[in-house]
């Protein structure tokens, strides 16, 4: 499981890891698409980058216990789809859940042998240059990202591994290396 501040690089750190595994270089890695109740951004994709739902159907599918973790995050809700995930486990296959530092707390509860990597940005300085680089958001916005930044980094010691992406390569390379010795 890999958790972070907004703009610390989840994504592209993830996307680099199931590029290696697909390339055969993994042995079975997937990832987990959240579900949201947040409004798509222009490229995103309905299934691959997100399930959209509306407020109504996650809040069922949260009551229906179809949920690993959830919360609700800057007014939209976040979580992990269960069935995806207890399926692909029992397949032999390692699940990768992109989540905030609030889901990793109850993954950390639900499932006791999950690994938590948290990702950490070199500086909240660059951390808002990311956040202000996606031209997604107002300044108002951005401000409050990082301040709820400040927060999810005081929570470290959560996690088994923390790693600085500083270097998207480096980072990368990190978060496998973690990833592969966790098979052992």
């Amino acid at each position: 499981m890999i958790a972070g501040p907004s703009g610390v690089g989840k994504g592209s750190i993830v996307k680099r890891l199931l590029g290696e595994s697909n390339s055969g270089h993994g042995s079975g890695t997937v990832l987990s698409v959240s579900a949201t109740t947040r409004t798509p951004r222009p490229n995103e994709v309905q299934g691959r980058d997100y399930v959209f739902l509306d407020r109504d159907g996650f809040q069922k599918m949260a009551e229906d216990d179809g949920l690993l973790e959830w919360a609700e995050v800057f007014g939209n809700l976040y979580g992990t789809p269960r069935a995806f995930v207890e399926q692909e486990r029992a397949a032999g296959r390692d699940v990768i859940l992109e989540i905030d530092v609030q889901g990793a707390k109850l993954v950390r509860e639900r499932v006791p042998d999950a690994v938590l990597i948290l990702l950490e940005p070199p500086s909240l300085e660059e951390l808002a240059r990311r956040l202000r680089g996606r031209g997604t958001e107002s300044e108002e916005k951005i401000a409050l990202r990082l301040k709820e930044a400040g927060r999810e980094l005081s929570q470290r010691d959560l996690f088994d591994h923390v790693v600085v992406n500083d270097d998207l390569q480096r980072a990368s390379s990190q978060v496998a290396a973690i990833i592969d010795a966790s098979r052992s």
